[in-house]
């Protein structure tokens, strides 16, 4: 870690573990006999506990949202551009929590765990978890610290849904939900690629039917697989063509002998990258409750009658090169909240950056990110 990066960084931080030891019942009807989420949290609470921010990850993200767990890290939390000292969600004000999904790989609850039933990780036998399911565990989480109402809850796609979900299971708990490159459910697009996804992973040879740990293997190439095609979808043609353009790694092109382009290069570099921090039964979970989420079904698919009952202000936050989560998607949710009467502001960030954009320090983005963090600074906790 630079002095630069420790000049503007939460520092060092170190992960807490939230044990819940009652039988859990999850939302596919089967029960957890309690469960552990990892968090880390950024800030300090005031004494009403009213300036507590909730950050929920994304698809491949944990609860190392921000900081360094050592000084020797190269690398800060996920979000680190956005989380600390006079950043948009300035630590400074605000108490930042970020947990690790129920059925995460980065210590909570998951497929990697011990079944208590069977003395062995409960691997492919870990049950479905929806985003509901998660939101309830966070709620627990809340309790235990202490936090009855968030200023706000934030994510980036899908958790922006569990913001949105957030805001209307708990609509007494939540001050604003800020849906950032989000989506009321995936499209049929989406889904597709994400089954494409788990098709590299499932027909891995060392997949071994979700039983590739007590085999002593791991589905490599399917994860690999999975990210490279994920990891396009999260990228614009402009991006791409700015970043990488034709350009050759390796090999001659006008011999056409092994060549490889800088691209191809990279995707395999993340490819690799991913398949050894991330465990291929918590890809296939993460991906379904991803696939599942449409809070509208229960209304009979009406989105502003599922909105309705909320309570919390929102802010809608899209890109303009995101194709995966286009911007259309963002607008159906502020349309229906404003059809709702329900308080939002939303804003289309000009970007070609693709989806990962939410993840980026563009100036524009933070901005608006950052006025309205300080908005509820001032509104919510009083803060100057």
């Amino acid at each position: 870690m630079s002095q630069t990066a420790a000049d503007t960084s939460v520092g060092i931080v170190e992960p807490q573990l939230f044990r819940h030891p009652a039988s859990f019942l999850l939302q596919c009807g089967e029960a957890l006999p309690g469960f552990e989420l990892v968090y880390e949290t950024y800030g300090t609470p005031d004494a009403a506990m009213s300036n507590a921010v909730l950050v929920c990850h994304a698809l491949s993200g944990n609860h190392h949202a921000a900081g360094y767990h050592s000084g020797s890290d190269e690398r800060p939390g996920w979000w680190d551009a956005c989380i600390g000292p006079g950043k948009p969600i300035d630590t400074n004000r605000f108490f930042v929590v970020c947990p690790n999904n129920l059925g995460g790989c980065h210590g909570s609850t998951g497929p990697l765990s011990i079944n208590p039933d069977t003395g062995e990780p409960y691997g492919p036998d870990f049950p479905k978890v929806t985003v509901r399911d998660w939101v309830r565990a966070q709620v627990l989480l809340a309790d235990h610290l202490g936090i009855r109402r968030f200023a706000a809850v934030v994510g980036g796609s899908l958790g922006g849904m569990q913001a949105m979900q957030w805001a209307i299971d708990e609509p007494d708990r939540i001050g604003a939900a800020v849906l950032i490159a989000a989506a009321a459910k995936l499209s049929a697009q989406n889904i597709a690629f994400n089954e494409i996804a788990r098709q590299a992973i499932l027909s891995d040879p060392q997949f071994h039917g979700g039983h590739y740990r007590s085999r002593g293997t791991n589905p490599d190439l399917g994860l690999m697989l999975a990210r490279m095609v994920g990891h396009v979808t999260y990228l614009s043609d402009d991006g791409m063509r700015r970043k990488f353009g034709r350009e050759i790694k390796s090999g001659d092109i006008r011999l056409g002998r092994d060549v490889q382009f800088q691209v191809e290069s990279y995707l395999h570099y993340q490819g690799r990258s991913f398949s050894k921090r991330f465990d291929a039964n918590t890809y296939l979970l993460m991906t379904y409750a991803l696939d599942y989420f449409d809070p509208a079904a229960e209304y009979d698919d009406d989105l502003v009658a599922a909105l309705s009952g909320t309570r919390c202000d929102f802010c809608i936050i899209s890109f303009s090169s995101d194709w995966r989560f286009s911007a259309a998607r963002s607008k159906e949710i502020s349309d229906a909240l404003i059809t709702a009467r329900r308080n939002v502001v939303s804003c289309v960030i000009e970007s070609d950056q693709g989806h990962d954009a939410f993840l980026l320090p563009i100036p524009r983005y933070f901005d608006v990110l950052g006025g309205y963090f300080d908005r509820l600074a001032r509104e919510t906790t009083g803060a100057s």
